[in-house]
């Protein structure tokens, strides 16, 4: 018989030998330059991220990194409104941006002797940025729209944001990423200028590139594009920890839908240090075991087996910069209560901090984990991302494999220990979609596609 997992970490071995490690090199403006070689094709993914998410904003301006993301298309001193995407699209590439709680991020894909060309117009709105107030007053309704749709017309994400600004007293993370309404109302230019100028630094940036160059080149390729942009001194960023909850709490949202939903998120440790911490890491697995796959608990047990859902899922994200959350959400089966759903979720988490997990299921769920980092390394976009996130978080790139070892090693006892540890009702917060009449065609309106800029 072939033991699946010792096949899986084989297979981890063999592509981190056969792939050379990233290099890394930091400017002398701060600005760090992480170079992943990789010539299976050619094309690169040129990728800079800012330590400047929504997390670091400030009371009135929620929204205003995601602002400024879309703002970042609209021109500088070189290159009017639009001409961005239009010079990347010209090269035969894409772009994009993204903005989190933690950090806001641009890329390129592009074929790789294109690379100098998407360095010196990134590192022209790096320093060079209008932010004109017409372009500006336009692109804020833009988002405002975006919210509409996104979120205030979607049922499941308005319970999204209304559990996690319950969930958070004090931590950032309670304010959307996109921002509330109001405060999306009443900004101004100025408010994006001010943001701007206080994060967009090349010393509170890093550059990933990934793909069909040599780390020289690429280095000095960054050198030459990034290198004459000052430093700029930083905001101070006081410590923002959310106090220690005292009680379950508990919301009900009330919205056009068809269906009830629930969701139910527990304060959980988050990674701060990949070499040293292992709960993190017992907790990820325990979100596979309950929802890692077809035949995860989740699944097997509540839509197919006691068919109180018809839809169920569970996850854990440790590497974030701010507090951390194991979450759980499911759609209750016709005939089936919100409460009856709440109590079966309940039980299945019960069941592991009482029973542990057998360890061939344990084995499954990291042999599926390890496999996932496989495939990640067969996508250039994959690796950028994964090196940029982790960056993000406060983890180093160099400790990749250190993660993998850390899910090769969890035990069923720390699990187990897990379980029994986090998911009492103290760190539980409860948010349940009530459905309220809908028109044809109103309710269950999936997510407007993200804004191209």
């Amino acid at each position: 018989m072939i033991n699946r997992f010792t096949l899986a970490a084989a297979l981890v071995l063999a592509c981190a030998a056969a792939q050379a490690a990233p290099h890394e090199k930091i400017l002398a403006n701060g600005l760090r330059v992480i170079v992943q070689e990789d010539h299976r094709a050619p094309t690169v993914v040129h990728m800079v991220w800012y330590r400047a998410g929504s997390m670091d904003e400030k009371g009135g301006t929620s929204g205003v990194a995601h602002v400024l993301e879309h703002m970042m298309f609209k021109g500088t001193r070189r290159h009017g409104p639009g001409e961005f995407s239009k010079r990347v699209a010209e090269a035969g590439g894409r772009d994009n941006a993204f903005t989190s709680y933690d950090y806001t991020a641009y890329f390129q894909q592009v074929p790789a002797r294109r690379l100098g060309e998407m360095m010196a117009l990134e590192a022209d709105r790096m320093g060079g940025l209008l932010l004109d107030s017409r372009e500006f007053a336009q692109e804020v309704r833009v988002v405002m729209e975006e919210r509409r749709l996104r979120t205030e017309d979607n049922p499941r994400a308005l319970v999204y944001e209304k559990g996690m600004a319950t969930a958070f007293q004090a931590h950032p993370y309670r304010r959307p990423v996109i921002g509330w309404m109001d405060d999306l109302e009443h900004m101004t230019a100025a408010d994006a200028r001010d943001w701007y100028r206080s994060w967009y630094a090349p010393n509170n940036a890093w550059l990933v590139i990934v793909g069909d160059v040599g780390k020289d080149e690429a280095f000095r390729l960054a050198e030459k594009h990034y290198g004459r942009i000052p430093r700029r001194a930083l905001p101070e960023r006081k410590p923002q920890r959310e106090p220690e909850q005292v009680g379950i709490k508990r919301i009900v949202v009330k919205a056009p839908a068809r269906l009830p939903y629930l969701t139910m998120a527990w304060k959980a440790p988050a990674l701060r240090d990949a070499r040293k911490e292992r709960e993190p890491y017992a907790l990820e697995v325990l979100a596979g075991v309950l929802d890692g796959h077809d035949g995860a608990r989740f699944p097997r047990n509540l839509v197919r087996g006691a068919r109180v859902a018809v839809s169920a899922s569970a996850g854990y994200d440790g590497a974030v910069r701010g507090e951390a959350l194991f979450s759980v959400s499911a759609t209750p089966a016709e005939g089936r209560s919100v409460a009856e759903l709440e109590a079966a979720l309940r039980a299945e988490i019960a069941r592991v901090a009482s029973e542990g997990v057998e360890e061939a299921e344990l084995e499954r769920v990291k042999t599926q984990t390890i496999a996932a980092q496989i495939y990640k390394r067969d996508s250039m976009m994959a690796q950028a991302m994964e090196i940029g996130r982790l960056e993000a978080a406060g983890i180093s790139w160099r400790d990749i494999d250190v993660l993998i070892e850390g899910i090769r090693s969890v035990t069923s006892a720390e699990v187990r220990a897990a379980a029994q540890k986090y998911f009492d009702d103290a760190r539980l917060t409860v948010a349940i979609l009530d459905p309220q009449p809908v028109k044809d065609g109103d309710a269950g309106r999936q997510p407007a596609p993200a804004s191209r800029h």
